[in-house]
């Protein structure tokens, strides 16, 4: 006789701490596809499983019903890499990585997300530029692959599609910091959309989703254990989200840096970052010996412009207006600008990352709802970073938005007081790299 479950039995018993099995998470998973599990349940267990945690083979089973919930892409051929970020402010680094990758002979199957909390979503940066579509088929976006060595997608109702509403129900539900729904959400997609070896970008910082440094590197664990448990090789590099990526946040101000860096323009922070993550992925993609020599090659294709012309490529292929490399007034613009001064002279000690997020997200830059629509033009342009000197009076940081907002704006400048902090000694950056592992099958 056939073992019967119940959505309320199943989520009672993560409640209390217990293990569930392969086959209550398989249910659960099947009958959320079905409708037959509703949201607010799923919603539930995810809280259970938030506060109470999964073990590894939890972990390991939840990655796998979410993974055939839809279909799955093979590729043929080592040099099919992926990079997956946690997310983080101002993080626009795929942009800049994938076709510095593809430049250097690395086909990169970007399936990415939307915005989750307070960290802006690949997808909806992209969507910035006009016409671009990141809902192709899967064919279309085989064939791109195979065309440009690059393709990007959001998310699709037949990859993972359990993660899809799972992904937004943790979004609005805090449910987003939790090791086995990470571990499952990424590698879910990353599995499914074919690549062959993954470069995982950990955050780690005030302004990431594992604050601590123990935490990112337990997420970087579980996420190479389940590498390794499906026959992919990884290598997980831990970087630092303790004040906002690069100069720009905001999806369509993230797309004009991502270009600058491409040009060779970039702030030091961004392309270094960039440089090293896109160097990982052309070694593991075998293009490179090592990931030193990858990052040589990855500068190179920035140099003489090879990973800009990719860039170009991706966007007409995919819709895009691709004059926007050269012609930023084509992309959403704020009308109004407002600026915030240093309130005296010193060294930045501090700029809360995760505020600043929070701040781009109640102008519209995310969402409040699952539901809410995107304002690509609004965000901000930081002057200043960590360990700069700054005189009084001098611009720190600039609020792009609409006139409409200027009570939200008044009330950023206020918090903006406290969540900048200026010292009269001098100050160093953060470290960006913290760790750097990896897994080889």
């Amino acid at each position: 006789m056939a073992t019967t479950y119940s959505a309320y039995q199943i989520i009672q018993k993560k409640r209390d701490g217990k293990r569930l099995s392969k086959e209550e998470i398989n249910w659960f998973i099947e009958s959320l596809m079905k409708g037959e599990v509703a949201h607010y349940q799923m919603s539930a267990l995810l809280m259970a499983i938030y506060i109470q945690g999964m073990n590894a083979s939890e972990t390991a089973h939840l990655t796998d019903a979410m993974l055939y919930s839809g279909k799955t892409l093979t590729f043929k051929g080592k040099e099919v890499i992926d990079k997956h970020s946690t997310g983080g402010v101002g993080d626009k680094a795929s942009f800049i990585l994938g076709p510095i990758a593809a430049a250097c002979g690395v086909k990169v199957p970007m399936i990415a997300g939307r915005g989750l909390g307070h960290t802006g979503g690949t997808v909806d940066k992209i969507e910035s530029i006009k016409g671009f579509n990141t809902s192709l088929t899967l064919d279309k976006f085989k064939k791109l692959l195979n065309q440009n060595k690059i393709s990007l997608i959001g998310q699709t109702k037949d990859i993972a599609p359990a993660d899809k509403i799972i992904y937004g129900l943790r979004d609005v539900t805090a449910t987003v910091e939790s090791i086995p729904l990470i571990t499952a959400s990424i590698m879910s997609k990353k599995l499914a959309e074919g690549a062959n070896g993954i470069v995982m970008d950990i955050k780690t910082g005030e302004g990431a989703f594992m604050s601590e440094l123990k935490d990112a590197k337990a997420l970087a664990k579980s996420l190479r254990n389940t590498a390794t448990r499906f026959d992919k090789s990884m290598i997980t590099i831990i970087t630092d989200m303790n004040q906002p990526l690069g100069n720009y946040i905001g999806n369509s101000l993230e797309i004009i840096e991502s270009i600058e860096t491409l040009k060779g323009n970039g702030p030091k922070d961004l392309t270094d970052i960039s440089v090293k993550l896109a160097g990982a992925m052309i070694y593991l993609g075998g293009k490179a010996k090592t990931i030193k020599d990858g990052e040589a090659k990855a500068l190179k294709s920035i140099e003489n412009g090879s990973a800009l012309k990719v860039f170009k490529k991706l966007i007409k292929s995919q819709g895009g207006d691709e004059s926007v490399v050269d012609d930023y007034s084509k992309l959403p613009k704020a009308p109004v600008v407002t600026k915030y001064l240093s309130t005296k002279s010193g060294y930045i000690q501090d700029i809360k990352c995760k505020e600043m997020g929070l701040h781009c997200v109640s102008l519209g830059g995310g969402r409040l709802k699952t539901n809410d629509k995107i304002d690509p033009a609004v965000g901000f342009v930081l002057n200043k970073k960590v360990g700069d000197k700054v005189e009084k009076g001098e611009v720190v940081l600039e609020i792009h938005h609409h006139k409409k907002q200027n009570k939200s704006v008044a009330e950023i400048m206020a918090a903006l007081k406290k969540e900048i902090k200026i010292t009269a000694n001098k100050t160093k950056a953060p470290k960006l790299v913290y760790e750097i592992k990896e897994v080889r099958v």
